[in-house]
């Protein structure tokens, strides 16, 4: 727990001197494509003809015990603790928590395109 605190003191301290790591750009990129997925995610689960359930166990419970709120509150939280992490990493090594950044980035981004892919054909390619 005094690791954490610690590392609440130093972004608080940080984020009032403006000395961040620099990872805006992978932030920013990995922000913009949580945000993509959950707003895929809604779109499936509204559209009337298409029978699709969230294939995430967690963000599915989440979704059936407080509906639309509760999976962007999971989905929120989710990106924003993957972020906080990389802060964090990027405190000893910038160059790894950029690259967790980025491939999460990319493996979200392929959830996307797929689930844009499953929007457009109106269903599961199965």
């Amino acid at each position: 727990m005094d690791e954490l605190q610690q590392f609440t003191k130093y972004l608080w301290k940080s984020l009032h001197r403006g000395k961040l790591p620099l990872l805006e750009t992978e932030t920013a990129w990995w922000i913009l494509v949580s945000a993509l997925d959950f707003t895929m995610t809604y779109l499936l689960l509204v559209h009337p003809e298409i029978h699709f359930v969230e294939s995430n166990p967690i963000a599915l419970r989440f979704y059936h015990n407080w509906g639309f709120k509760g999976l962007l509150g999971f989905k929120l939280f989710m990106a924003l603790f993957v972020a906080l992490i990389c802060q964090f990493i990027a405190r000893k090594k910038l160059e790894l928590a950029r690259a967790v950044l980025v491939f999460g980035t990319f493996v979200v981004g392929c959830v996307v395109v797929y689930s844009v892919c499953l929007y457009a054909r109106g269903g599961p390619a199965f």
